[in-house]
């Protein structure tokens, strides 16, 4: 599981869930949860959270241009692979913190993915949960 620290700055909320913008040391991550400030104390501005989300929802990307949907996208260098028959894992660099991305090896290849590459990684908004982090 990736882990990585930040600071809410901003919750909008519906009855039901809340979109909540989280800065990562100057980056903005956004994550979809299925809860409220009225139902969860953490969900304010300034309060520290962990946002955690699987390796194999972590997307790669080279030479991307353009706009995409997906609101969670940063730039890494990849420090590995761990290539198998099926699937590759990629370990990235991503501000001094470890991210890994689980691809298909077919995908790993077409990319033409090599240690000390500059990449950009995805990860959709409500593939990224949120836990309280002590202060």
């Amino acid at each position: 599981m990736n882990k990585l620290t930040g600071k809410i700055i901003l919750v909008e909320s519906s009855p039901h869930m809340s979109m909540v913008d989280i800065d990562v040391e100057g980056d903005v991550f956004s994550s979809i949860v299925l809860e409220t400030p009225a139902t969860a104390s953490y969900l304010k501005q300034g309060k520290l959270v962990a946002l955690v989300f699987k390796e194999t929802e972590v997307s790669i990307g080279k030479n991307l241009s353009g706009l995409i949907s997906l609101r969670n996208r940063f730039k890494a260098t990849i420090k590995g692979l761990e290539r198998s028959e099926i699937l590759t894992k990629v370990f990235l660099n991503y501000k001094s913190h470890p991210i890994i991305s689980i691809i298909s090896t077919r995908s790993a290849q077409k990319l033409s993915l090599t240690e000390g590459d500059s990449i950009e990684w995805l990860v959709k908004t409500n593939e990224v949960s949120l836990l309280k982090e002590d202060e």
